[in-house]
């Protein structure tokens, strides 16, 4: 029997998402504390794989079991066993052939910028003293809305059949001190979205104007674009699927 489960994770002490070979990973505790839990060696598979130190406020993961679960009480044993930086919060029963990754048709994310200093988000926001033109970032953030291909926001590194992306919002909101930009894409590129409000923070700086952008989408260049903001800023928010999908597990 498969199973959804979804969670969120605060990703400071975390080398990312994905198991690596020589530092702790959001997915190598997942999969520990479910294989004590269930008594039987589990791997999951997740919606998306965060870099170090980037956030989820909602992740999805499927799992493989031939046990029914009583989702509430697994989810409390479970969250007894994680550490506090990662939380459970639903367990739920899908069809045989459900993929959190595959199935997935929008992923939003959120980059959380604080217009000032504070010791309380120091962990959850990236700090700025100085201000920036909101209006100029919105509309350079409304032409990438325009393009398909984003390879100049891909890491050089890579080794993705398609730089093509569906981005079907792209948005800053400011909210006294606190600046947020949401966007939402069928897929993301790896460092896409903190190359992108990197490129976008130099409009709101006025070093580039926001026509810029079409030029630097054009270029296919990652050395056109600006540098990547510091992952703590960053949080997966939402993982979408299907209505067939959602009728089975919600």
């Amino acid at each position: 029997m498969r199973y959804f489960a979804e969670l969120s994770y605060l990703g400071k002490n975390y080398h990312g998402w994905q198991i690596q070979p020589d530092a702790i990973s959001v997915q190598q505790e997942v999969q520990r504390v479910l294989s004590t839990i269930l008594r039987t060696p589990i791997e999951v598979v997740a919606a998306g794989r965060t870099d170090a130190g980037v956030h989820a406020s909602q992740m999805f993961v499927h799992f493989d079991i031939d046990v029914e679960l009583d989702a509430t009480v697994y989810c409390y044993k479970i969250n007894s066993l994680l550490p506090k930086d990662i939380v459970f919060h639903h367990i739920f029963k899908v069809q045989d052939n459900a993929h959190a990754r595959f199935d997935a048709i929008q992923r939003s994310y959120e980059y959380r910028i604080l217009l000032g200093k504070s010791p309380f988000t120091t962990d959850t926001t990236w700090q700025i003293n100085h201000q920036l033109n909101v209006p100029a970032m919105n509309k350079a953030a409304s032409f990438l809305l325009e393009f398909n291909n984003f390879q100049c926001f891909s890491r050089s590194k890579t080794d993705v059949k398609t730089y093509n992306c569906d981005i079907r919002r792209a948005e800053w909101i400011l909210n006294g001190t606190e600046l947020i930009f949401h966007i939402s894409a069928d897929r993301f590129l790896r460092n896409m979205v903190r190359a992108v409000v990197g490129t976008l923070c130099e409009v709101g700086k006025e070093k580039i104007d926001p026509e810029k952008i079409i030029e630097i989408i054009e270029s296919k260049n990652r050395s056109n674009a600006g540098a990547s903001v510091p992952a703590h800023g960053l949080f997966l928010t939402e993982v979408t699927y299907p209505d067939t999908i959602k009728n089975v597990i919600i």
